[in-house]
């Protein structure tokens, strides 16, 4: 078997055990939305939000030690033993019964989420340089993995909730566990080991370039690009059950159309930064993420306030009221009566209707510029579905190309800690996974808006586009001053 066909092998099974391994990592969107929504467990929103971070967060803190550990002993063995262990909290998921058993079990499956770690490395050093943007482009289109689970789990939830309404459920996680050992069986079998035979270092050397800002920069686009990309993949579900009242089907086929994107386009975000540049890549990426946040940020609504009102033309007494006209000393005064089921319907923008209530009584005397009738202003927006859902999906894309730039960036600049490096982005950028759902649950207690999430991911996207554009005028003046104060001169 020539070494590439070899590496192609390597590169097949890692993206299939990684794909599986998201769609684990990710179950709790589905699950934990599905248990709430049936009554099976009164979780708080809180709660939910917690479920859902737990186990973003241990997949993201254990990836730099696990990252160490697939270059010391070499991916065949971590991988295998990864999936194998991951299993067990899986398969006792069934047997959870309260908020603390769940969180205790999520915590441990949710180190399969290290499985990016232990690919990253296992991965690369298969491939010579040359293929290695391509290699790692593939295995990172791992990240479909979500759109499985928002995808298939809800219509297995619903099959298996059939017979057993109250039960049924237990079976998933089951499902999932076998899965994982089917596919560790698999690498047993069929992977080779290799381990990395680079210059061994101490853990000090190996952990000292995290002492410098740029890593710190890298690792808050990937918060924004990955780490929403985690917590949406699994908020969206129980956001378009309230908000849209969608079914639990429908609403996994339309999260499924925010991941599936997001993880596929990842191989051509590489293709991109190559062709132009990841820093310009980035650009894109971050002003399309403040403008379509900001868009996404408006709730559905409905506001009443004060309108154009009719006002006496001169003094005198009322003679007459009918439903559009008063009379006062034989001045007509016209009257917009609110017209009923206007503007039905799901427009896409808002919508504005305005009417004029009478505040005046038969026989009253009236002074010149008095309110005869209120004006009264509705102002509706229905944040159209189709609208909104379209607009997810073009975020999830562009966060997709952004996953792809980052990584591009950290070979640049650290040539030979690409692993520890990668491994702490890729640790700050889970972090976003985990404390997403947190902070929306919070917000969304604190607001009781929906849309309270985009207004973060709004300022988290601007401080973003600010910092990398700081960084790279203050870069500027340093190495090129005459040009800059050639430029400003101009301008």
């Amino acid at each position: 078997m020539s070494n590439l066909s070899q590496s192609h092998r390597i590169l097949f099974l890692n993206t299939l055990a990684f794909t599986v391994c998201f769609a684990c990592w990710t179950l709790n969107g589905v699950l934990i939305t599905f248990l709430a929504d049936k009554g099976i467990f009164n979780f708080t929103v809180v709660e939910i939000g917690w479920l859902l971070g737990i186990p973003i967060l241990s997949g993201s803190i254990f990836r730099l030690p696990i990252g160490i550990l697939t270059d010391k002993y070499g991916g065949k063995i971590v991988y295998s033993a990864l999936l194998l262990l991951c299993s067990i909290p899986l398969l006792l998921m069934s047997f959870a019964s309260s908020f603390w058993s769940f969180a205790i079990l999520s915590f441990f499956f949710g180190l399969v989420g290290t499985s990016f770690a232990v690919g990253i490395g296992y991965t690369s050093i298969w491939y010579p340089k040359e293929w290695q943007g391509r290699a790692l482009g593939i295995f990172g289109m791992g990240n479909a993995g979500a759109a499985i689970t928002t995808f298939i789990a809800p219509t297995l939830l619903n099959n298996l909730s059939e017979k057993d309404p109250i039960n049924g459920w237990k079976m998933l996680p089951v499902i999932y566990g076998v899965t994982l050992i089917v596919i560790g069986v698999l690498f047993l079998v069929f992977a080779k080991n290799k381990t990395n035979q680079g210059v061994s270092k101490t853990m000090s050397e190996l952990l000292s370039p995290l002492a410098k800002t740029r890593v710190w920069r890298f690792g808050a686009y990937y918060f924004l690009v990955f780490g929403f990309f985690v917590a949406y993949s699994q908020w969206l579900l129980p956001n378009f059950m309230n908000v849209y009242n969608t079914t639990l089907v429908m609403g996994g086929m339309f999260a499924t159309l925010f991941s599936l994107p997001s993880g596929i386009i990842r191989a051509f975000g590489g293709y991109l930064s190559d062709k132009f540049g990841a820093r310009k890549v980035m650009y894109w990426v971050l002003g399309s993420s403040i403008i379509i946040s900001f868009l996404l940020m408006f709730p559905k609504m409905e506001i009443f306030t004060a309108g154009p009102g009719v006002l006496a033309m001169n003094n005198g007494t009322v003679t007459e009221i009918t439903a559009d006209k008063i009379v006062v000393n034989g001045k007509i005064h016209h009257v917009n009566i609110q017209k009923k089921n206007e503007n039905a319907g799901n427009p896409v923008f808002p919508v504005k209707k305005s009417w004029q209530e009478i505040v005046v009584k038969q026989n009253q005397e009236v002074k010149k510029k008095e309110l005869l009738a209120q004006g009264i202003t509705q102002i509706n927006f229905s944040a159209n579905l189709w609208v909104y859902l379209v607009l997810v999906i073009l975020i999830g894309i562009s966060w997709g190309i952004g996953k792809a730039a980052v990584y591009k960036h950290i070979p640049e600049y650290f040539p030979n800690e690409v692993g520890v490096v990668g491994g702490m982005v890729g640790l700050i950028g889970g972090l976003g996974g985990f404390l997403g759902p947190i902070i929306f649950g919070y917000l969304l207690n604190y607001t009781g808006l929906w849309t309270s999430s985009w207004i973060f991911i709004f300022i988290v996207s601007v401080l973003c586009l600010v910092w990398m554009h700081t960084t790279i005028i203050k870069a500027m003046r340093s190495k090129s001053p005459n040009f800059i104060r050639q430029i400003e001169d101009n301008h």
